[in-house]
């Protein structure tokens, strides 16, 4: 019986060169087509008995008698000691989809030549590939101890890699770990090494072991770039503490690459104000970076910094129509377009986005560009054209279905046609059931259309359905806790948020909100300070606002909410603050 493991072995040698770093990378084998036994008359171990049996070996690998094939040539390596004819041994069994015999062989030739550093690795990596994890220990300290310290360096930085097809990623990190013992605390690689160890805790969700690893990397090497990655990678999974080590090697180094992928980490978590300052470095460091002014113009956009975003847009395309046309990347050429067409729709010239839209020639964006042309249309009073236009995109899968009405979701929503994107929402949900965020997205909507019994209910069974969807804790409590309604369910309800999502912000905020509500200012200034520190957030701004204006602070709250209009002069939550506080801006 063929065992699916075995698919993954092959692949594993066969492809491990594109897989791997250079000091793990075997020769690609040549296609069988093209393997002949000339390759091995050059041993003069290979006497005519033994041609004659690697040749018959050879012969019946090819027509379809694996086995037999194997045998022979395993025999013949054995009696040569041919590092070639193990190597062949291996690859038929591989071809037959027989681990177990590739992996005999593997190990015959490293007792045959205990000193072969290419012996041991194979039989390691057949042995990750059988998932066999456990017995690896000793070979990858072999592998080390028979590495250069410049090649071990490349071994090092390649583990994560190898070990990433391990099915038990905790077991993975605990063998790398026991392995590299002795080399943690080498001074020439143990930054390394330690590196290695905290992506496969990563890997095995010990967020907490590999920032641990980390800041051992640091120690020992902090000029080593990639401790400064594995920290941004712990960035992005929610481990704030690793921000530290991110920033001070940043004004110690300059590294436009590292910059950026931490700019990209400040996008997703929604901290604009940060992502632009970052992206403004890394402008001035590497002015040609087309994909860079790309996305602080984008950013500048969002804040409403129009000027700004169009002369960062300009220069994008500058570079990229400089470049030849056959290496001239089509994504970020339309993605100029597009900002183009966004910025001249912000600026009311509906004719001029029309025009930039015209000029996309790119069939992989046909939803981007009729989406911006319904934006366009609704902009001019043609909502029944713009909706009409959304309904008629083609949708040949229900995940295109899917982001057709998600289109007109937002587009309503950005109209405040809060009713129509809810019933629009609501058309989703029946067509998607399972999918928790479009459940979810329908419960706000119904918010905002004044449905608030009806939010509450499609909350409560969202709960009942997913208890571990802490969003829906967290909406339903501070939803409770603006109107001044039930406040002692609102602070259950958003700790129980705050159980599944401990360090999230928004929840945080959430909480010292409800706080206010109770009459707790030290306690909700305490909290807002906080999440505001966490996450620079205009909402959030306007709440830490209110209750240090409520307590006197004027001057703080002040501060606090120009912080939050130069985030997003046009928030919502944040103008309704300062207008009811009878506060001008």
């Amino acid at each position: 019986m063929v065992r699916p493991h075995y698919f993954r072995i092959a692949a594993l040698i066969t492809g491990l060169a594109e897989l791997v770093s250079p000091g793990w990378a075997q020769p690609a084998p040549e296609p069988a087509a093209k393997q002949t036994p000339r390759a091995f008359a050059v041993n003069p171990a290979l006497d005519g008995e033994l041609f004659y049996e690697m040749f018959l070996g050879e012969l019946n690998a090819r027509t379809g008698d694996a086995g037999t094939g194997y045998a022979l040539m395993l025999d013949a390596a054995r009696r040569s000691g041919d590092s070639q004819l193990y190597r062949r041994s291996i690859e038929i069994a591989l071809q037959a989809r027989s681990g177990d015999y590739a992996l005999a062989a593997a190990r015959a030739w490293k007792e045959a030549d205990p000193a072969s550093r290419e012996a041991n690795r194979y039989v390691l990596q057949l042995l990750i590939a059988l998932n066999r994890i456990s017995e690896t220990t000793e070979l990858l300290r072999r592998e080390l101890a028979l590495s250069s310290e410049l090649a071990k360096l490349s071994t090092l930085g390649a583990i994560p890699q190898i070990y990433g097809r391990a099915s038990d990623k905790t077991l993975a990190a605990t063998i790398v770990e026991q392995s590299l013992a002795d080399e943690l605390t080498n001074p020439h690689t143990g930054s390394a090494a330690w590196i290695a160890l905290g992506r496969m805790r990563l890997a095995a969700g010990n967020k907490m072991g590999a920032l641990e690893a980390t800041r051992h990397a640091v120690a020992l090497d902090p000029t080593q770039e990639d401790s400064a990655a594995l920290a941004v990678a712990l960035i992005e999974e929610g481990i704030p503490d690793a921000e530290s080590i991110v920033r001070k090697y940043l004004a110690q180094q300059s590294k436009p690459d590292l910059r950026w992928a931490y700019a990209r980490v400040l996008i997703g978590q929604q901290r604009f104000a940060e992502a632009i300052h970052a992206l403004e470095i890394i402008t001035a460091e590497k002015p040609d970076f087309s994909e860079a002014w790309l996305s602080l113009s984008k950013l500048q956009l969002q804040g409403n910094q129009t000027a700004a975003a169009t002369r960062s847009n300009q220069r994008a395309l500058e570079l990229i129509q400089a470049m030849p046309a056959n290496e001239r990347p089509k994504r970020l050429l339309t993605e100029a377009y597009l900002l183009n067409a966004s910025i001249a729709e912000r600026n009311k010239d509906y004719s001029e986005a029309a025009n930039w839209l015209g000029q996309i020639d790119d069939s992989e964006e046909t939803f981007s560009i009729q989406r911006m042309r319904a934006t366009l249309l609704a902009r001019q009073g043609e909502l029944t054209k713009a909706r009409s236009l959304l309904r008629q995109l083609p949708a040949s899968t229900p995940d295109t279905v899917h982001r057709k009405l998600q289109a007109e979701v937002q587009l309503l929503q950005d109209l405040h046609r809060y009713q129509e994107a809810y019933d629009v929402q609501t058309e989703l949900v029946a067509l998607a059931p399972d999918e928790v965020d479009f459940a979810y997205q329908q419960a706000m909507l119904a918010e905002k259309a004044g449905q608030t019994e009806t939010m509450e209910k499609l909350l409560r069974q969202l709960i009942l359905r997913h208890p571990d969807y802490f969003h829906a804790y967290n909406a339903l409590g501070y939803s409770l806790a603006e109107r001044g309604e039930r406040l002692d369910e609102a602070k259950q309800l958003i700790n129980k948020a705050l159980q599944h999502a401990p360090e999230d912000p928004f929840i945080t905020d959430s909480l010292g909100w409800v706080e206010f509500r109770l009459g707790n200012r030290g306690e909700a200034a305490r909290l807002l300070t906080k999440a505001f520190q966490v996450r620079p957030d205009p909402e959030i701004a306007a709440h830490l606002g209110e209750v240090l204006w409520s307590m006197g602070e004027r001057e703080r709250a002040t501060t606090t909410w120009q912080e939050g209009l130069r985030l997003s002069p046009d928030n919502g939550t944040l103008k309704d603050t300062l207008k009811r506080l009878g506060v001008p801006f």
